[in-house]
């Protein structure tokens, strides 16, 4: 049996306990030094394989990022279009993000970090090529990619109101009306899907994809740590 790999399984273990620590208590309130205590490790230890906490969260992030695709192809096999279910990503980011002061703290920590920002946007940039691909025929990368910064702009301003008079349902038809027309599309479409949208129960089901992505996170860390100590063998 080959031995196992010391600095990959350290470095699952540094991630493990820094996403669980996220997703509990936000991340703008845990510290290095938290993640450290409760993995018993020395800080320089910890920065060998994460440089700053920032790195740590853009891990965090492209766990979520993954998590928000396979969601999306999930209702595409279901019969949505893709462009109904990116809408109801967004629906769902503002609930987490109601629901939940980490949830909401990651987010905002994610859109602030450069490091995050860039990964995010070239992230959905790649995405929104084949999701509005039909409305955006002639576009090339550049065009892509200034979308792209306009639409990280108003998810991040959709999910920073705190005590904002205009309701959830206000904030979401504003920011999918824009991120629509920012793509092409036809205005009776944008209001038809919006109404799709707005017409479920995003509440109640963005309540489950919060549990979901939990389950998640968790889930992704024991395969990894399995895939891991499988390919030792």
């Amino acid at each position: 049996m080959a031995r196992i790999n010391r600095s990959e399984l350290t470095k699952l273990e540094i991630l493990r306990v820094a996403m669980k620590k996220f997703l509990e208590d936000g991340y703008t309130n845990t510290s290095v030094k938290a993640i450290c205590n409760e993995l018993d490790m020395s800080p320089g230890n910890l920065t060998f394989h994460f440089p700053t906490k920032e790195h740590l969260l853009v891990a965090m992030i492209e766990q979520l990022c993954s998590f928000q695709w396979q969601l999306i192809q999930e209702e595409v096999e279901e019969g949505d279009t893709a462009v109904i279910a990116v809408c109801r990503e967004l629906a769902f980011m503002v609930v987490m993000s109601e629901e939940d002061e980490a949830i909401k703290d990651l987010f905002i920590s994610a859109y602030s970090s450069p490091l995050c920002l860039e990964f995010i946007r070239k992230n959905d940039r790649e995405r929104s090529k084949e999701i509005f691909k039909e409305y955006c025929s002639d576009w090339d990368e550049i065009r892509f990619r200034e979308a792209e910064i306009l639409v990280s702009g108003i998810e991040y301003a959709t999910l920073m109101t705190t005590g904002d008079p205009f309701s959830m349902e206000a904030r979401i038809c504003g920011a999918l009306t824009q991120i629509l027309r920012i793509y092409n599309v036809p205005e009776e479409l944008r209001r038809i899907k919006i109404e799709r949208v707005l017409s479920m129960d995003y509440r109640k089901i963005g309540h489950q994809v919060l549990l979901e992505f939990r389950k998640y996170v968790e889930q992704s860390s024991e395969q990894a740590l399995i895939g891991l100590l499988k390919g030792q063998e």
